[in-house]
């Protein structure tokens, strides 16, 4: 067992929990967070497969597809995103795809072996027709057996709510990092916005998928509290995706120093530690990590892939390199019902 250390040093926001959502067993100060990550390597690899063994079958990989069904022209500041209407980064903005395209992605998808299929759109908050266009693409990708997942921005109640109705598994947003260090990254939204959404996404009960970056410029304790905000949701993310920056020239963010291999481990394994049966996404940043970081991360408890090609509009190891890694680990990818989604 892992003790819980120290005092309650962030204020976590209640989320409604549905029946089936994983229970939050304790509150996690970032001092106690920050603890684990200084743990020696081995101490803490060992301590994050223990807890992963526990509650997920060895060797399990979860591959999941991710398309940007409208790209973008996006009104946010976020540092780190070359899809915002700031930045030059030679992102042309593009109209949503239609269900039919999706579809087409999809089922590609589907036949390459990904049983969850993301859709991302780069909007601040979609309108209520977005939603309704959105719905379709959920019911599309609902009809060939997938899970379905969305990233749209902020959401309103009744937008979560109709995205629920539509069939939509899961719902994609990011805290991206540390309430104190959140400002210094983008000054369109707040801390709580992204909060409220992700309120408005439990409340319809819709599975949250809620995660971060690193690499952009934050100091150790700005991940410790990255990842004590995710533990301490009330529960916390049922999906768990954790990038490492993608410098994009254009960004603001594109000259910061890169992490250091073995911290992004670090963060992995903190993060299975804090949330055990959460799905921990090895997300952007795959390519500049390599296959010898890839395998550390999940042997650290990493257990879900973001599979093909493109993230959004940024490169991602093909399908093919990514087998090969697979193949090589000895692992199994995921093929369950994606109906019943269940933790051991």
């Amino acid at each position: 067992m892992i003790e819980v250390l120290g005092k309650e040093a962030v204020r976590p926001v209640t989320l409604h929990r549905p029946a089936a959502a994983p229970a939050n067993p304790g509150r996690w100060s970032v001092e106690a967070v920050q603890t684990l990550l200084d743990l020696p390597f081995d101490e803490l690899m060992f301590r994050a497969q223990t807890v992963h063994r526990e509650h997920w079958p060895v060797r399990d990989i979860e591959l999941a597809t991710l398309l940007s069904v409208k790209t973008g022209g996006c009104p946010e500041n976020c540092g780190y995103c070359p899809q915002s209407a700031e930045f030059d980064t030679g992102v042309k903005a593009q109209k949503l795809m239609s269900v039919e395209e999706v579809t087409q992605a999809a089922l590609a998808a589907r036949d390459a072996g990904a049983t969850r299929f993301c859709m991302g759109a780069a909007w601040r908050a979609p309108k209520d027709r977005d939603i309704e266009k959105v719905a379709e693409l959920i019911r599309a990708v609902k009809g060939l057996g997938m899970q379905s997942c969305a990233t749209l921005g902020m959401l309103e109640s009744h937008q979560a709510q109709a995205l629920r109705d539509a069939g939509l598994d899961y719902y994609n947003h990011n805290l991206d990092t540390a309430p104190e260090y959140y400002g210094d990254i983008v000054d369109t939204r707040t801390y709580q916005d992204r909060l409220d959404t992700l309120a408005h996404v439990r409340s319809a009960g819709i599975s949250v998928c809620c995660g971060g970056i690193v690499g952009m410029g934050e100091a150790p304790v700005h991940r410790a509290g990255l990842l004590a905000q995710l533990a301490n949701l009330e529960p916390y993310p049922e999906s768990v995706p954790i990038n490492s920056l993608v410098r994009v020239p254009g960004t603001p963010l594109a000259d910061s120093d890169p992490i250091d291999p073995l911290d992004f481990v670090r963060v992995i394994a903190v993060a299975r530690i804090l949330m055990p049966k959460a799905r921990v996404r090895l997300s952007a940043g795959r390519q500049q990590l390599g296959e010898p970081v890839q395998a550390l991360c999940f042997l650290a408890g990493a257990n879900s892939i973001f599979y093909g090609d493109k993230l959004l509009v940024t490169g991602n190891p093909d399908a093919d390199a990514d087998r090969r890694l697979l193949d090589k680990l000895g692992y199994s990818t995921r093929q369950v019902s994606v109906q019943q989604e269940e933790h051991a």
